[in-house]
């Protein structure tokens, strides 16, 4: 037990959370706006905007859009690459008390690998978070669709890292649990379930999409139910944690995804909306 009164939450490999909450990739960024706001370092971990091999600078604007209940994005994976990661801002991190986790990305087996490889030797990385169900870059969301290619790009992860290695399930697929035994049975320690739904929103005066490529993932609370019934069925499949995503807005809608077998979540769009939201997550599962 923490002096927070909470139960460390075990996702192998030596990568322990002092709690159960954390930050979800992509809505804090690499932690260090957020932390000039809200006492970063109370949280279980932050999982980092993803990252990949090379610099990104996304896609065209607008990248966001409010719809009922939610929120759509297509940012394109906007990043530093991992090299400026690794050797810039892993430094900053140094003596922040919530642990790291590493999202990273990418559109081959190899561009994985690499960003692995990478962040293996970097101390300041508890751990790392695979994305392999981006829905707003080409090619991201062929892993998180075919059970058998994410098998094959969690084994050549893991042959290449020592540290805990998370896989993102897409909820965009026909059986999510599929995918979740699949990447469970090639070494992934634990899951983060779910990314974002696909979704689109028009313009109404023009009759053109809002977003420039379409579509865009779909977050916030009008998710959660959707979310929740996606983390309750990898949680029947699978024997290794599971780490529940998708439309929290208090410990409430938290509790939930505990309820049907998550040890861990992630706070995301809420964040964007009142950046002490993960806070009172946490205030609120304690009480």
């Amino acid at each position: 037990m923490t002096d927070d009164g909470f139960t460390p939450v075990d996702l192998g490999r030596g990568l322990t959370l002092p709690n159960p909450v954390g930050l979800a990739s992509g809505t804090a960024g690499y932690g260090f706006e957020l932390d000039q706001l809200i006492d970063i370092n109370r949280l279980g971990a932050l999982y980092t905007k993803g990252t990949t091999v090379r610099a990104r600078e996304g896609n065209p604007p607008p990248r966001v859009a409010e719809t009922g209940g939610g929120m759509l994005n297509s940012i394109g994976l906007q990043n530093p690459g991992v090299d400026a990661v690794a050797a810039g801002y892993a430094p900053r991190w140094r003596g922040w008390a919530i642990p790291i986790i590493v999202n990273v990305a990418g559109g081959s087996i190899d561009d994985y690998v690499h960003c692995a490889t990478v962040l293996e030797p970097v101390a300041e990385v508890a751990g790392i978070e695979l994305n392999i169900s981006c829905p707003n870059i080409a090619q991201g969301l062929d892993f998180g669709r075919d059970p058998l290619a994410a098998g094959r790009l969690v084994a050549a992860v893991r042959r290449v890292t020592e540290r805990c290695v998370i896989v993102k399930l897409s909820p965009n697929v026909t059986d999510i649990a599929a995918v979740a035994r699949a990447v469970e049975d090639a070494g992934a320690d634990a899951v983060s379930a779910v990314n974002t739904y696909i979704g689109r929103k028009i313009h109404r005066a023009s009759g053109r999409s809002v977003l420039p490529l379409g579509t865009g993932g779909l977050s916030g609370p009008a998710i959660q139910p959707l979310a929740l019934a996606a983390v309750a069925a990898v949680c029947d499949a699978v024997h290794i944690p599971v780490i529940g995503v998708g439309g929290i807005i208090d410990a409430a809608s938290a509790r939930d995804f505990l309820i049907v077998g998550a040890c861990a979540v992630q706070v995301g769009t809420a964040t964007f909306v009142n950046p002490e939201t993960a806070l009172q997550v946490l205030d609120g599962l304690r009480g």
